[in-house]
């Protein structure tokens, strides 16, 4: 669900193991973001260099983690959702190792109105509408947890809430659930069956928004579409992972037992519909 983004021999192990902000100062905006490589079905002629570092094209979006964090993106710290959301936000929930990212669920060492759990919640710094938005990852197992890619926008933003999510849920991660809201309103849960453990390796998860439907991608292949009130307003692109209170029924009971629990990110993007 909902709300997220980050030569020296001697300090790599320090860059392997960066925490989720450079600095204390805020990350530049989206408009001058790089990354050190995009997916290969990028084209040379839709990128320029820059230190040999290809751009995002304008009105894109893209992160990875070979650099740890990136400029563009940020991390959600110190608040809580409240609800259903048993953890509180933490940056230092937000690693980067082996050119991955990690986004941790853990026992918070100062826990905040009573709430005992930390997550990671990553998110890009601008909206963006519709398009094709993707990631690779590798989903926690365990009962009671969430791992996620998701759109969301709404009252925090003076805007509907719009959401459009992808979610695999740690009590069964042979399966995902796709789900949107439109002003609020959502009921649209999908279950589908993977034909794998998404646990146990990368898989790219990945859906299409338009005017007038959205399609989920399972590994390039559709696997399921809605046409019914589909949402309108830009978003974010988010991910957290976190343990639920109150939702047995749909997360089962969250087990503590191997903390921490965490996630793994390799790669998220955004292509534009022109």
């Amino acid at each position: 669900m909902t709300l997220t983004k980050r030569i020296i021999p001697l300090l790599i192990s320090a860059l392997l193991l960066s925490s989720c902000t450079k600095s204390d100062e805020p990350a530049a905006p989206a408009e001058t973001t790089t990354a050190t490589t995009l997916p290969a079905e990028t084209t040379a002629a839709e990128t320029t260099t820059e230190e040999t570092k290809p751009a995002v094209p304008e009105g894109h979006a893209y992160a990875e983690f070979t650099s740890g964090m990136p400029d563009g993106w940020e991390c959600a710290d110190g608040w809580c959702n409240g609800s259903m959301f048993n953890v509180t936000w933490r940056k230092k929930n937000i690693t980067f190792e082996d050119g991955k990212m990690q986004l941790k669920i853990d026992h918070d060492a100062v826990p905040k109105d009573g709430v005992p759990y930390s997550g990671g919640e990553f998110r890009s710094r601008q909206f963006y509408g519709y398009g094709r938005y993707e990631v690779s990852m590798k989903a926690i197992k365990n009962d009671g947890v969430v791992s996620s890619l998701f759109t969301y926008t709404g009252p925090s933003d003076n805007n509907p809430w719009d959401e459009i999510d992808v979610e695999i849920l740690g009590k069964d991660t042979t399966m995902v659930q796709f789900n949107y809201f439109t002003n609020g309103q959502g009921g649209h849960e999908y279950m589908h069956s993977l034909g794998f453990d998404a646990s146990e390796d990368f898989h790219t998860y990945a859906f299409e928004w338009y005017e007038d439907k959205i399609i989920w991608y399972v590994d390039g292949t559709e696997v399921h579409r809605a046409e019914e009130n589909i949402p309108v307003t830009e978003s974010k692109i988010m991910m957290n992972t976190w343990c639920g209170k109150g939702v047995d029924g749909w997360l089962n009971a969250f087990d503590d037992s191997k903390l921490p629990l965490t996630a793994e990110y390799e790669w998220i993007r955004f292509t534009p519909f022109n």
